[in-house]
């Protein structure tokens, strides 16, 4: 395969990603609803939404579907359970107020979308309650968002992007950050409440900014590093979260360095997806090396090396390189560097 000739910028043909695995949801979240006290209660016991489960970062898909994923593309949905049933088994009826690990996901064409966080449940429920959890986790298998998002449909893909990332949060933070009083959920599982010290405030989800760059030289070979955290021959692009003070480019060139030791010159940004591992926001950036000598650090990135199109199928045919799963954006980001699936 030619390389292309140095007089053009290998960023020129940037293409945006605009499918990334984590980020195609069209579901309205419905913010105004969320400071409604009748919401939930209301959408419970009226039996009209839908109900997904979500525990410790895993949502339920029907019991057998999970063996599906890795082999057909489209074949699994989540679990859903109605609502009704739900409320008989909560003992809800609509004048009590809903447990705090119901979540309120957003509407779409009429529907309205739940989640039932089962790792909360039996914490935060009133005596009794508790045992709605063990009546609805029947007949489900549990999977990773992972696992999940090449598999599933682009609504349900983001239905259970947004379970997760208000579970890990609201699993993770019982206790303000401020004062150490306890706090329990608000708006519909969107925000938390303490009223610690007298005086009530509100807080809201924390969400970690990082940067990803597939860096580029001049021959449009692209930079792959191999980390120590990895298992053997698995390769990605640099990353790193985003330090106090610090805009994206900034970030984007310094973690290069680090990392890889490559000064970053432009940079060109592709798109954007939640990470909830547990509480990421992943930016997505292609970087022009200036420089293309290669000194890893030793101690997170143990190798990196520059990488043709046609190198990249010859090692990935041979099983000496493996690339990130399908729901990460650095999988999206080698693909839009080599121009198609692979």
């Amino acid at each position: 395969m030619s390389r292309m000739p140095s007089l053009f910028s290998p960023l020129a043909l940037t293409r945006v990603l605009t499918t990334l695995p984590l980020a195609q949801g069209d579901v309205d979240y419905q913010v105004a609803r969320r400071t409604d006290p009748d919401l939930l209660p209301g959408l419970l016991t009226r039996g009209k939404a839908v109900v997904i489960l979500v525990r410790r970062g895993r949502v339920a898909v029907p019991r057998g579907q999970s063996l599906l994923a890795p082999r057909r593309a489209g074949r699994i949905r989540l679990a859903t359970i109605p609502a009704a049933y739900l409320a008989d088994a909560l003992g809800l009826d609509r004048s009590g107020p809903a447990p705090e690990a119901l979540y309120y996901l957003g509407s779409r064409q009429g529907a309205d979308y739940l989640a039932l966080d089962l790792g909360l449940l039996e914490g935060t429920c009133p005596p009794g309650a508790g045992e709605a959890g063990r009546l609805v986790d029947k007949g489900f298998d549990w999977v990773g968002l992972d696992g999940f998002a090449p598999h599933a449909s682009p609504r349900q893909v983001g239905l259970a992007t947004s379970a997760v990332c208000l579970s890990n949060w609201q699993t993770g933070q019982r206790f303000c950050p401020l004062c150490g009083s306890p706090v329990r959920a608000a708006q519909a599982g969107w925000a938390q409440t303490c009223v610690g010290r007298g005086v009530s405030h509100t807080l809201f989800p924390r969400v970690e900014p990082a940067v990803i760059t597939s860096i580029v030289d001049a021959d449009d070979r692209l930079l792959l590093q191999h980390n120590r955290a990895w298992k053997e021959g698995l390769v990605s692009v640099c990353a790193g979260f985003v330090e106090a003070g610090e805009n994206l480019e900034h970030a984007a060139r310094r973690e290069a360095m680090e990392e890889v030791g490559v000064p970053v010159g432009e940079l060109r940004y592709m798109g954007s997806q939640p990470w909830p591992f547990p509480a990421s926001l992943m930016v997505a950036f292609k970087g022009r090396a200036l420089d293309t000598a290669v000194r890893t650090d030793g101690e997170e990135t143990l190798s990196a090396r520059w990488v043709s199109r046609d190198d990249l199928v010859a090692l990935i045919a041979r099983g000496d390189m493996e690339l990130p799963g399908r729901a990460t954006i650095a999988r999206s980001m080698i693909q839009e560097w080599y121009g198609s699936d692979l």
